[in-house]
């Protein structure tokens, strides 16, 4: 809500403009339904393009989907009009690898002319369409924001960016879990099917409980937890190159793009 007003059925622009008047700072999963929603990476232009090979290796949590020209905050196509600097929730900011404790809901004062940012798909995208489906998503029902995880897999190293895989994780009843898998796995670029389902040990998750990010997830008796590559996989990868300065959305915190959920939907059939 931004004044009493319900952010669900919103344009993007209007949910920007809540968000850049300070009306809004909060999660954003399941608001202007109906358009995709990124994470944001924001750095320097000597770290840009090993940034961006990591990311074409590693396709699974870190789905490139826009690069902006160096010193450009309006991520073009994706968004026109909107300004990186102001249009997040809130922001996390790493300098040489390590979070400041605040998170700012502006970062105009912080921008320089070299800046490179990125936008990359997010599950948030296929969560409208899992709804659709009649499948519940859960943390949007109770108010919010998904549990993320730390795993044990590594993703594919380039230059200084290395980083082990960050998972998003939904509950579901073991009779939807086949569904789930196939309505996922049509968003390729929105991070697609699940990396796992079931023991959250495979993944070297100790403790569904206490995530790395987000809320705590609420979890029925007969539920198994399923879990994505997430984009937070590029906040760990950017801690690991000690960057100058690095700038992301905190986790939840997405940028809501201009782009219908639909032209990222594929279909895998042959």
């Amino acid at each position: 809500m931004a004044d009493g007003i319900p952010l669900f059925d919103v344009s993007p622009a209007e949910l920007r403009e809540a968000i850049r008047s300070g009306r809004y700072a909060g999660p954003t999963p399941g608001l202007a339904r109906g358009f995709a929603q990124a994470n944001v990476v924001i750095l320097p232009d000597a770290d840009a393009d090993d940034f961006a090979a990591f990311c074409r290796l590693n396709p699974a949590p870190c789905p490139l989907i826009a690069r902006t020209d160096p010193g450009g905050v309006e991520p073009g196509p994706a968004a026109p009009g909107a300004d990186l600097r102001t249009d997040v929730p809130r922001y996390r900011v790493f300098r040489r690898g390590t979070p400041d404790s605040e998170e700012p809901t502006d970062i105009r004062t912080l921008w320089r002319d070299d800046f490179v940012g990125f936008l990359l798909g997010c599950s948030f995208t296929f969560e409208n369409a899992l709804r659709a489906a009649g499948l519940p998503v859960r943390h949007i029902d109770e108010g919010r924001n998904v549990a993320m995880y730390r795993t044990n897999v590594s993703c594919e190293p380039v230059g200084r960016f290395s980083a082990a895989m960050v998972v998003s994780m939904r509950p579901y009843a073991p009779e939807h879990i086949d569904r789930v898998a196939d309505v996922t796995a049509r968003y390729p670029r929105m991070h697609g099917a699940p990396v796992h389902v079931g023991d959250p040990e495979a993944l070297g998750v100790n403790d569904l409980a206490h995530p790395d990010f987000g809320d705590p997830p609420v979890i029925y008796d007969h539920e198994i937890p399923v879990f994505w590559a997430c984009g937070v996989t590029t906040q760990l990868a950017l801690a690991a190159a000690r960057a100058e300065i690095a700038i992301t959305h905190s986790p939840g915190h997405m940028f809501v793009t201009d782009l219908p959920e639909e032209r990222f939907r594929e279909d895998p059939r042959p």
